[in-house]
């Protein structure tokens, strides 16, 4: 039996071949990664808000279940003569056909939320464009327009909805500010929430049933404008022309 005897030099020869062969797997993993990544389609993100240098924003309500202050909302957009954006499930549209043309003729933008507010993410395409076809077609014989704005339910998206949406010339629209006014805080909570996250071509998320939303708004609209802002309907936030959003979310015009 032959023993090798491993003398101070001999070790530190071979500890150093190892180091350097740890290295090596760990440079051609990282490429390999890198290379992976790189080599996959980029990811199809919604518009969160828009690249401008102007003092614009939009203000938005989804609108799915109840109904009670749908009205007030109205009541209060027509004081301040402010347009916002609604959008509206199929199953709402289908319960409350007058107050979906009373949203349009008070010269808001009618969105489509969907047909039946399911997680879209989890549905194949063609479930997809079931789901955006059946309320685009509720929309448009109630208001003679249909829709070209989304809102995805829970603001759960994949890119085949963003993509299904591309293709019906529609846009994907979440937001970059969330009132939060669905967790009921109180309504100085949410002008404050709004106020330091608003920037120029933000969109902001309200909702028709939110118990505190009514006393909220005159407030946010108020502070909006203090500030110097200009709030208009999704629909005329979003420049025309062909855009990319950024992984912000940003949607940003092609040069």
């Amino acid at each position: 039996m032959t023993f090798v005897v491993l003398t101070k030099k001999k070790l530190m020869i071979l500890f150093s071949c190892v180091l350097i062969g740890v290295a090596a797997i760990a440079v051609a993993s990282d490429t390999a990664g890198k290379a992976v990544y790189t080599a996959n389609e980029p990811r199809q993100i919604p518009i969160y808000y828009v690249d401008t240098d102007e003092k614009v924003c939009a203000i938005s309500f989804d609108a799915a279940w109840g109904n009670e202050q749908t009205d007030t909302l109205l009541e209060i957009l027509d004081k301040y003569e402010v347009k916002s954006t609604f959008f509206l499930v199929k199953q709402w549209v289908d319960k409350y056909p007058d107050d979906v043309r009373a949203i349009a003729e008070h010269g808001h933008d009618v969105g489509n939320h969907s047909s039946t507010h399911p997680h879209m993410a989890q549905l194949s395409s063609d479930e997809q464009q079931t789901e955006i076809g059946d309320c685009n077609d509720a929309i448009e014989a109630l208001t003679g327009t249909a829709p070209t704005l989304f809102r995805a339910p829970y603001g759960e998206y994949d890119d085949k909805l963003v993509t299904n949406l591309k293709d019906r010339d529609m846009y994907c629209v979440q937001w970059n500010i969330d009132s939060l006014d669905w967790k009921d805080p109180a309504p100085d909570e949410m002008v404050s929430r709004v106020k330091s996250k608003l920037c120029p071509g933000s969109i902001i998320l309200m909702h028709n049933g939110a118990k505190n939303t009514p006393e909220a708004l005159p407030k946010i609209i108020e502070m909006i404008q203090g500030e110097g802002y200009i709030i208009v309907p999704i629909s005329q936030l979003i420049p025309e022309g062909d855009y990319y959003t950024d992984h912000e979310g940003k949607m940003i015009l092609n040069e």
